[in-house]
């Protein structure tokens, strides 16, 4: 975790940077509020993925990123549209594609980080 002088309600103190005066940690908070909200806006496409969207995020962070992946993914397969409605079946693969990419490109940085 990095040390960085900031107050405000995100900061926290921690013991790497208790070290300092004034040294407080910044946690990283979850684009749109919380895991289930940004794997959300993942698979409707208004947030875009790449190895450095995992960067600021802690292991345990990465984890629920993963479950949460998971459990949309499910959600959304789970989900059958008419076989005659075209653009809901589009709609329904990209979203599964974009949660796909999303997954490999999280498993792919976790096993870089190790």
């Amino acid at each position: 975790m990095r040390a960085v002088l900031r107050r405000g309600p995100r900061a926290v103190r921690t013991r790497a940077a208790a070290r300092g005066p004034g040294i407080i940690a910044v946690v990283a908070s979850f684009p749109g509020g919380s895991a289930y909200a940004m794997v959300r806006d993942i698979a409707e496409g208004y947030f875009l993925v790449t190895e450095r969207t995992f960067a600021r995020f802690e292991r345990g962070e990465l984890g629920k990123i993963q479950f949460e992946i998971d459990r949309h993914m499910r959600e959304v397969r789970g989900d059958q549209p008419p076989l005659d409605d075209m653009q809901a079946i589009q709609k329904r693969n990209r979203k599964i594609q974009r949660l796909n990419t999303a997954l490999m490109v999280l498993r792919s940085y976790v096993q870089k980080r190790r």
